[in-house]
């Protein structure tokens, strides 16, 4: 059975998209196959999987406007097993054009729900967001069986963390009476800042149990992995920040498993 993971945080700069696709290439490297919807219009998780903007003939505006099935728009990239669904520039429009349609968050839901793969089947979606909590961002959370926030281990990150609870809240209550949170990754980390260790610390009383044991940190080979059109696992699979996504995949599925039992 397909699982469909959200990553969404409003505020930017947290770590998201570089979640999103570590954690998909690490997914995909322990036998899993997964897949990206890219659901940003700036379109870095395309990017970041090495898929060029000339390239992107079919993209998730298409996806969302009824022009193209998930099929029709998924790409192999360069990670066996690891798909991406691109994304274009055209979702900047695609707000306006999909408002004023009755089933408007429900676009992106109904497209995965009319997927039939031909061969093996998806075992994790992960749906990358803009940095807003706009219409996109509610397509992916109607969409969606979990949210997973990546959160930037810095004071002002605890701010926003509460405004996108509240959020998935309301989404519950509204459109998905089924979505959870499927856990609090923290990201960024530089041990030799000891606020960053205390905003881990007060996030984890906060939260529990809802956040992940894998820390992710600060790290170089992370930061230069997309500008070479790669994830960091591809890029430099010995790295500290590699090996944390590797761990983070690893509890993913483990929390997973529970769920599904349960």
């Amino acid at each position: 059975m397909t699982r469909i993971i959200t990553v969404a945080n409003q505020k930017g700069g947290v770590g998201k998209t570089t979640t999103a696709i570590n954690l998909a290439t690490a997914l995909a490297a322990v036998g899993q196959t997964a897949l990206v919807i890219d659901l940003d219009p700036q379109g870095n998780a395309s990017t970041g999987l090495g898929i060029d903007r000339d390239d992107r003939e079919v993209s998730t505006y298409d996806l969302l406007t009824g022009g193209a099935t998930l099929e029709q728009a998924m790409i192999k990239t360069a990670v066996p097993g690891l798909f991406l669904a691109p994304s274009t520039l055209d979702l900047l429009g695609v707000e306006m054009e999909i408002s004023s349609e009755s089933d408007r968050a429900f676009k992106l839901k109904k497209a995965i729900k009319e997927y039939s793969p031909n061969s093996k089947p998806i075992d994790y979606i992960l749906i990358d967001c803009p940095p807003s909590l706009n219409l996109l961002t509610l397509n992916a959370m109607a969409a969606a069986d979990s949210v997973l926030v990546p959160l930037q281990c810095e004071f002002f990150a605890l701010e926003g963390l509460s405004q996108l609870l509240q959020t998935v809240d309301q989404v519950r209550d509204t459109i998905n009476p089924d979505i959870i949170i499927h856990g609090i990754v923290m990201t960024m980390f530089d041990k030799r800042n000891n606020l960053a260790t205390q905003v881990i610390a007060d996030v984890r009383e906060f939260l529990g149990d809802k956040v992940y044991k894998t820390i992710i940190p600060r790290n170089v080979r992370i930061s230069e992995a997309p500008s070479y059109g790669k994830p960091a696992l591809l890029y430099d699979l010995n790295c500290a920040g590699s090996q944390a996504y590797l761990q983070l995949a690893s509890e993913v599925i483990k929390r997973e498993k529970k769920l599904v039992a349960a």
